[in-house]
Order: C-alpha cells, then structure tokens, then sequence
C-alpha cells in the first residue's frame, strides 16, 4: 500500500528532549526552525513545500511547540511550532477549499509535520482550563502537556479512534455521502467508537446505524492520523449480510452500491464516473485503492 498521508514524518519525536527542559532549552537557538502556519492552515513556501522560519519570527509572548528534532549534515537542531498568548478558534476545516488545495501539494512526510502541529495547536487552543477545578492550565513537556498549578492535573492531547470502512455485497462497494461534502463525492462510511467497544463492533454497529447494513468478517486494514481536529483513522472492510439500505439522513445525504468498474472510472478521475473519490490525502482513497488491487 501507498504511503498513508499524515505519517511517516522524517523528524524525530525526541520524547527523552520533551522531558528535560534544559535539553529542550539547548535546542532553542539560531539554528531551530520554526514552522509558519496561517492560524492552523499550512503556509506554503516558493518551493511548494512547507514554510520554515527561524526563531526569531516568533512573537515574545508566544510560547513555542517542539515538534522534534531534524538531523542535518551540521548535527541536530529543533522544529517548533508557535502557539500565540491570543489564541483563535478556527473555522470549519472542510469547507475551507484553500486548505484541501494545500494539503493535496504536500508530500506525506510533510503532511505528518504539519498534521501533528495542527493538531497540537488546535489542543492547546481549546485546552487552556483544567477539565477536573477548571484553574487556568500551563504549557509542560514542550508542548506535549499542559498542567494544573491548582490541583495538579496533568492533560495530555487526546487521540480520538474513528471507524472508516467499507462493506462489500456481489461485487459491489457500499459508499456515502455526508451532507458537507462537495457536489458528487462519496466516501466510506465513518463513525467514532464509542467507550467499551471493540473496532469490529465499531464498524458493525456504524454501517447499521446509518446505512441499515448487517456485516460479518470485519477486518482491519490500514491507519492514519487525521488532524481535523485529531483522530486517528481506523480503515476496515467488511462484508455485508444484503444489499437493502436504511439511510440515516441526519448523516448521510445518500448511500449508494457501486460496482468495481464504477470505483475504477471515479479513482481515475473519470468525468464520466458516477461519483468523485476521495482525495489522495484521505485514507478512503487508500482504502479504495487497495479493494480494487484485491
């Protein structure tokens, strides 16, 4: 399989610097690199690729997320984000059409940068008070925690597991579309799991839930990070007991079967398909990719 968009980032997480506040104090200086970004949006340099600056661009009373260690020929030096004192909520990702067009430039490695600094970003941004006395919280660990001088508390970013799967019947792919998404384009379907379930009984109950689909022979298939706010993309396939759909229309605007030929014509980009794919940065398209190498 292609590599998943949002992983494989070629820094080095450097738990053992987050942890020491004078090593993590020894890789603020002119040698780090400071990741620009458009409140959480990626800013985009001449070379196409993510925008970099030096510390010096910070503002004095932003505090610095560290993101990582990059290895150069010179030896080790620090990437870090910029949180600012005066934080904004950002508006809805997916209907922002200048930051898909951002994302579908980016490399995956790059991707995997810039997903783990939205997403901590966005955590901090919603995360300043203690969630047990609601004291105001500090930033710890280089970003990677924020912590209660009231009652002790430490929080810690949260990782939220989601369900995306597909569900076969005679040949065919059942896909959805949800009401945000733009004219044409289906997906797989998706939903959190939920507290005491497996990831089987996740992607069972989700397909009944909104498409009315019995599955057996749930299977896990690939992963990945989404940064919207922060998830983690559990992609499965299944198969489906019937055809007969019960759509839930608080979720889905249609659900629909299509067969092999159809999914072709749409991951080729066919203008005569009957539906528009996922974009590569998606695991949908992965996961569509791959049902059709099988």
């Amino acid at each position: 399989m292609s590599p998943i968009a949002f992983s494989g980032a070629l820094i080095d997480r450097a738990d053992h610097v987050r942890g020491d506040p004078d090593a993590l104090a020894s890789f603020i200086n002119w040698k780090a690199r400071l990741l620009q970004l458009d409140g959480l949006d990626p800013r985009i340099g001449v070379d196409g690729r993510l925008a970099w600056t030096s510390l010096a661009d910070a503002a004095p009373d932003s505090d610095l997320i560290f993101l990582g260690l990059e290895r150069t020929d010179a030896g080790e030096r620090g990437c870090f984000a910029e949180l600012p004192a005066k934080r904004h909520q950002d508006g809805e990702p997916y209907a922002n059409p200048n930051l898909w067009t951002a994302l579908s430039s980016l490399s995956s490695d790059e991707l995997a940068i810039y997903g783990a600094a939205r997403a901590l970003k966005d955590w901090h941004n919603r995360h300043g008070f203690c969630a047990r006395c609601g004291h105001e919280t500090q930033m710890a660990k280089g970003g990677w925690q924020r912590s209660c001088a009231n009652c002790g508390a430490e929080h810690f970013p949260r990782v939220d597991p989601v369900t995306i799967m597909l569900a076969e019947f005679d040949g065919k792919l059942l896909l959805g579309r949800q009401p945000r998404f733009p004219p044409r384009r289906f997906s797989a379907l998706a939903g959190f799991v939920e507290p005491g379930e497996s990831i089987e009984e996740a992607v069972a109950r989700e397909l009944f839930e909104e498409a009315g689909v019995r599955v057996r022979d749930v299977r896990y298939i690939v992963s990945q990070p989404w940064p919207f706010p922060s998830s983690l993309m559990i992609a499965c396939t299944s198969t489906a007991l019937y055809d007969a759909l019960t759509i839930d229309t608080n979720e889905l605007d249609e659900a629909r079967w299509f067969t092999r030929e159809e999914v072709a014509a749409a991951m080729a980009g066919d203008e005569a398909a009957p539906f528009i794919a996922p974009p590569p940065f998606a695991v949908a398209h992965s996961l569509l990719k791959w049902w059709l190498e099988q």
